[in-house]
This record gives structure tokens, C-alpha cells and sequence, in this order.
């Protein structure tokens, strides 16, 4: 049985003709809730598939307004087929998304900085010498240091940093279970949450028919390689027809969620076409985690 619950307006995103950059396709959208406001980082491809990252806004959480330009295009080497699936992590002052550049040379996992979400630095390649992929920061340093998820096939795997760029000290702390909804491969959603629990995560996996579904677990609050909790059951599968159909069937797809008001916000990409919103009491996804 499904977690979450969609809201009854999606998709909230939808690809617009009237910009050829977001044209074909508009998914897989980062999130934050900052002053006040919803942001949303969200990937948008245009007819020769190269992506772009556009910025939108919302008061609610469901109705969003966005800008006519994106906010980041391919520049770089590494970037010449797009810049894929941003992922938001506030730490102190400063806004760090972390995404794919994708070109000949594969897929890169990349950083900018911001401090309003709209102008972004490039910092660099965080792991320069592999295709990687479905990477996301914590919020705070753990003992000293950066923390970061990343993926290399088919495992979830975590890292460290003492300057954002240099990582070291990678271990696998989540493989898929065989046989099961996530037999193929996981990946991070969005950025962990703290709570007085651990660290909440959500998860996608993807099955042997392809089908992309969500999940969610709890890490140690100051051993986050240490899984203290993973839920049995997914809390999210493809089942309106704008997530069955479209640029990549079968597929709910989240790099971010938002808690405001002690309701966690899960927005993800339908069907690699759409950007749709599902929610769920905090304390309910994680009562269901904990087995409480």
C-alpha cells in the first residue's frame, strides 16, 4: 500500500512549447523551502534531449510560477549533452546543488553554489575519474566533515569531504534486495532529513521489469553509514497514467521533498515527462520506517 498521497492538481509542471529549452520534457526538480517560499531547481529538455536546469517558485507547495531562461545550461566539457537531476542542499548561508554533467565522457557529478537559487558558481567535478550518478549532500557536516550519497551501480554508497571536492572513504551502505521491488538497483531521492530518530531518506529502485518506484529508510544520526531502519514496502509506484506513459514509462523519480509544517513534501519526475507533488504527515513516514 501506497505512503503517499498525490496531490489531486498533478502534474504541477508541465513542458511549455512556448521555450525551447524546456520543451520536450520537464522532471526530476531538486527542492527547498526558504523564507517562506517553495523553490524548485527542475530538469528540462528540449527536442534534441540536451537538459538544462530551470528555476520555479511557490507559496504553497502545489501552484508554481518559473523563469523564461534556465538557470543552468551545459557550458563545460563535461557538460556538452546537459546538466541533469539537481539535487539542493542548504548548509549555512549557501545553497550547493549537486547534478550530472552528462557528455562523451559519460555521466559527472558536479557542484555549483548559490545564495538565492537563481545565480549559480561552478565549484567543479566532486568525483572526476568515474561515471556516477543520484548524489546528494547532507545538510551539516558529521564529525567534522562533508557528507555525501552517491551511486555507483547498483548500490547506494557514502563518502566524506573535508573541502567539497576531494572525497575519500567510500562504503556501500544499501544494496538492492534480490527478487523484490527494488531487485535491479537504488539511488538516493533527495538530501537526507534530520530527525530525532537519524537521518530520513527516500530512495528510488528499480525492479527486473524496469519500473521505477520509491522507498525510504533512516540512517544513523552520527554514523550515517549504519542503516538503523528500511521500510519494507514502497511508499510511491507508477500508477496515473502520466507516470505510465511518456519520454521513460513506468518510472516516479524524486531529487528532492520539502518538510513545512510538519508535512514532507515528495516532488518527482512522472514517466521522465511531468513534475508532479505527493505528501504525507512526517510523523507518519516515520512511525512507518521505524516500525512504530
Amino acid at each position: 500500500m501506497e505512503l503517499l498521497k498525490r496531490y489531486p492538481g498533478n502534474p504541477i509542471l508541465k513542458p511549455n512549447p512556448l521555450n525551447a529549452w524546456e520543451s520536450l520534457n520537464v522532471f526530476n526538480a531538486a527542492t527547498v523551502h526558504h523564507n517562506s517560499l517553495f523553490h524548485m531547481l527542475y530538469r528540462a529538455q528540449e527536442a534534441d534531449y540536451v537538459s538544462h536546469i530551470g528555476y520555479a517558485v511557490s507559496e504553497d507547495g502545489f501552484h508554481w510560477s518559473r523563469l523564461d531562461k534556465p538557470v543552468l545550461s551545459p557550458v563545460t566539457e563535461f557538460e556538452t549533452r546537459g546538466v541533469e537531476d539537481p539535487r539542493v542542499t542548504r548548509i549555512g548561508d549557501t545553497f550547493y546543488v549537486v547534478y550530472i554533467g552528462y557528455s562523451t565522457h559519460g555521466t559527472r557529478v558536479s557542484l555549483a553554489a548559490s545564495k538565492n537559487l537563481i545565480a549559480w558558481e561552478r565549484l567543479g567535478i566532486m568525483l572526476p575519474d568515474e561515471d556516477n550518478k543520484d548524489a546528494a549532500l547532507f545538510p551539516e557536516k558529521i564529525g567534522s566533515r562533508y557528507c555525501l550519497l552517491h551511486r555507483r551501480p547498483p548500490d547506494i554508497w557514502l563518502c566524506y569531504s573535508d573541502d567539497l571536492l576531494h572525497w575519500t572513504d567510500h562504503q556501500v551502505i544499501m544494496r538492492p534486495r534480490p527478487n523484490t521491488w527494488e531487485h535491479e538497483k537504488v539511488g538516493i531521492a533527495g538530501p537526507p532529513i534530520e530527525t530525532e530518530h537519524g537521518w530520513l531518506f527516500i530512495y528510488h529502485a528499480v525492479d527486473q521489469n524496469l519500473v521505477y518506484r520509491l522507498g525510504v529508510g533512516l540512517l544513523d544520526a552520527n554514523d550515517p553509514s549504519v542503516v538503523l531502519h528500511r521500510r519494507k514496502d514502497f511508499i510511491l509506484e507508477p500508477r496515473e497514467p502520466w507516470e505510465i506513459k511518456g519520454d521513460v514509462p513506468n518510472v516516479v523519480f524524486s531529487c528532492g521533498q520539502v518538510v513545512s509544517d510538519e508535512i514532507l513534501y515528495v516532488y518527482y519526475g512522472g514517466a521522465d515527462r511531468v513534475m508532479a507533488v505527493a505528501t504525507c504527515p512526517m510523523s507518519g513516514i516515520v512511525d512507518s520506517v521505524t516500525g512504530k
